[in-house]
């Protein structure tokens, strides 16, 4: 299965989205802000299949990590989410960076599903 970091501010929204993508045998790891999410890529020199963040976070936004990870660490894939349309148009300018916007709320089965879209990709 599959090594997937998990940046997300809310706790109980990255331990659902963790215990969810356990359930199917992927490695997780979390992060809860973007600037914990890129030190956990450098402490682990981006071995990840997936980084799955949410956008709007305090101190470092899903979008900026999202860039820095991939100057960083080319080809690592990553999935964002977010429950705000703005938001999600800021990520437009990632195309060839991040692979898919998830929409929250989701379901369980919404973001297996991504997470497997992303990991095929």
């Amino acid at each position: 299965m599959a090594k997937i970091l998990i940046v997300e501010d809310d706790d109980s929204v990255r331990m659902l989205a963790a215990r969810a993508l356990q359930v199917f045998g992927h490695e997780i790891q979390t992060a809860d802000d973007g600037a914990s999410g890129l030190q956990t890529l450098h402490e682990c020199d981006g071995d990840f299949d997936l980084v799955v963040s949410d956008i709007r976070m305090p101190e470092m936004d899903g979008i900026e990590m999202a860039k820095r990870a991939a100057q960083e660490f080319p080809g690592l894939r990553i999935l964002l989410a977010t429950g705000y349309a703005d938001q999600r148009e800021r990520a437009d300018d990632l195309n060839g960076v991040v692979i898919d916007v998830l929409q929250k709320p989701y379901t369980l089965a919404e973001i297996r599903e991504r997470v497997d879209y992303a990991l095929a990709q």
